[in-house]
């Protein structure tokens, strides 16, 4: 299965460094309907070295579209993902600690939901630096991943094979080569960044054996509406699934959702296994999540969710005047992609964030965020500075991140953004 959608057409021709949407990208539908637009925004690692002049930089614009006929949710616009996932793409999974937590969990469900044999192959499609295999490698399993950027030369140096290379028919037609049919092929944050869904899909199903299981872990829609996570919203999400649309995406391949299940990573993800249909049975866990999304995914609501994320940019925007206008010096904590979109949106520069700190080690450390001249620098920076607050950019994880941080000395206060802007007092205060 494979629509040539008319933006396929032109970025395969490499005429355009972005195309906008016109029709799904699941069903070809034209019915498309906006949901919010947050701005026109940098590519989220575009990230200048600090002391560097301002030089002109791209800007693409960030609008959600869903689709009437399947559902999806989409962005309105397509960057040339070389753009997007350049070889010194900074992300690195295995430094996130709720990350290497689920990929350990999601090894233990599918060893009991699934048990697989020392000779079935698992490939992870976007395998990054090859957390996510080393645990079935560490299971006694055999595991090959592909990944596009310099984050794989990191699970080589593992010991965790990786192609080098976007994953499409011919990534898949080299893996098989070399490794033979996956029993389980995973695509975990990576599934929805793809442009060519349906060419990616019919590619997983060649690498798959006829008895294989495909397991997607994407960002969740219905989350996103949740805890108004419009921050979530940048290039490299090109579609914000629900099981509904995965199941009329999955259908269109022949493949069958068999068990699903939300989860905390990200801010809130869907797991989805598929496989061939009636290779499996289907498992209880799928009609009440499509229940769910058919209650809570409605045009009223969608319109209350726009509102709500313009009232929650004003509140910040007003929460950060007045801490400025007392004099108070204001860090940001963090530097994930979804902070770019945030600080953008927002309207944040380094007049109102003096710094954003990251961990020892961040790649991201010595530049700037996306379009500003907030700089990153090292975390021990906050301890010894004590800034009044501390804004949690990776506010989705604000309970690990401030017990880490105050167990590490930091006493000031909190700002945590989303959904509504809340402030926990200092330590010094109470």
């Amino acid at each position: 299965m494979h629509l040539e959608t008319p933006q396929a057409k032109k970025l395969a021709m490499g005429s355009n460094s972005s195309v906008a949407v016109e029709r799904c990208q699941v069903c070809n539908s034209a019915e498309l309907d906006p949901v919010i637009f947050v701005g026109y925004l940098p590519p989220v690692n575009t990230m200048p070295a600090i002391g560097s002049r301002p030089v002109e930089q791209p800007a693409y614009p960030a609008q959600l579209l869903r689709c009437r006929q399947c559902q999806l949710v989409q962005l309105g616009l397509i960057v040339d993902p070389a753009i997007l996932f350049p070889p010194t793409y900074p992300y690195t999974s295995g430094t996130t600690k709720i990350l290497r937590e689920n990929f350990a969990e999601l090894y233990r469900e599918v060893k009991g939901l699934y048990p697989l044999s020392a000779q079935d192959l698992v490939i992870d499609v976007g395998s990054n630096d090859g957390t996510l295999l080393s645990n079935f490698q560490n299971g006694g399993h055999r595991v090959f991943g592909i990944e596009p950027t310099n984050a794989g030369t990191l699970a080589n140096a593992r010991g965790i094979a990786t192609d080098i290379s976007f994953f499409n028919r011919a990534a898949a037609r080299r893996a098989i080569a070399q490794h033979g049919q996956a029993k389980v092929i995973t695509a975990t944050n990576v599934f929805a960044h793809i442009e060519d869904v349906h060419e990616i899909v019919d590619s997983i199903l060649e690498l798959l054996r006829d008895d294989g299981i495909f397991i997607s872990e994407s960002h969740y829609f219905l989350g996103l509406l949740e805890t108004l996570q419009y921050d979530t919203i940048y290039h490299e999400h090109l579609r914000y699934y629900t099981l509904t649309s995965l199941k009329h995406l999955l259908a269109m391949h022949g493949l069958e959702i068999i068990n699903a299940r939300r989860i905390p990573t990200h801010g809130g993800s869907i797991r989805v296994y598929a496989a061939r249909k009636d290779k499996y049975p289907a498992r209880d866990t799928i009609a009440p999540i499509l229940a769910s999304e058919a209650r809570e995914i409605t045009d009223a609501k969608l319109q209350s969710f726009r509102a709500r994320v313009v009232d929650s940019k004003l509140a910040l925007h007003a929460l950060l005047r007045d801490v400025k206008a007392e004099g108070k010096r204001v860090y940001g904590v963090g530097a994930p992609s979804r902070a770019s979109t945030l600080v953008n949106y927002v309207g944040l520069d380094d007049g109102i964030l003096d710094c954003v700190v990251e961990i020892k080690g961040s790649y991201k450390i010595g530049k700037y965020l996306p379009g500003t001249l907030i700089p990153v620098l090292e975390e021990s920076k906050l301890y010894a500075d004590q800034p009044d607050y501390a804004l949690l950019l990776s506010w989705h994880i604000a309970d690990e991140l401030m017990s880490n941080l105050r167990a590490k000395g930091y006493q000031g206060g909190f700002i945590v953004p989303l959904p509504a802007p809340n402030v926990i007092p200092s330590s010094r205060a109470r």
